[in-house]
């Protein structure tokens, strides 16, 4: 990037080259979230108790840490993890028995 005049627009353009720093800092993380939620809905799918029990509280520290900083809204956050937590008390839950 070339120098910067100094004059009347240098806080605009630091403001966009940050913004621009903080959406690709942002992807990440929410991309980071996506995938480890897609595999946690896939050892739901499969019916894998054992994977879905290591990475649940994988996938809620995600979330958690996401809220945090600020990436995402935490009550957005905590939807998400509540209806995570449905999907693995189906799963998880024994059986009725008769």
């Amino acid at each position: 990037m070339a120098k910067l005049k100094t004059g009347r627009h240098t806080g605009a353009i630091k403001a966009f080259r940050k913004s621009q720093k903080r959406e690709r800092a942002n992807r990440a993380v929410l991309k980071k979230i996506r995938l480890a939620a897609k595999e946690l809905k896939e050892a739901f799918s499969k019916k894998s108790t054992d994977q879905a029990r290591t990475l649940l509280p994988k996938v809620y520290s995600l979330w958690d840490r996401a809220a945090r900083h600020g990436v995402v809204h935490w009550k957005a956050a905590a939807r998400k993890k509540s209806r995570l937590a449905q999907q693995a008390a189906q799963l998880l839950s024994p059986p009725p028995q008769q």
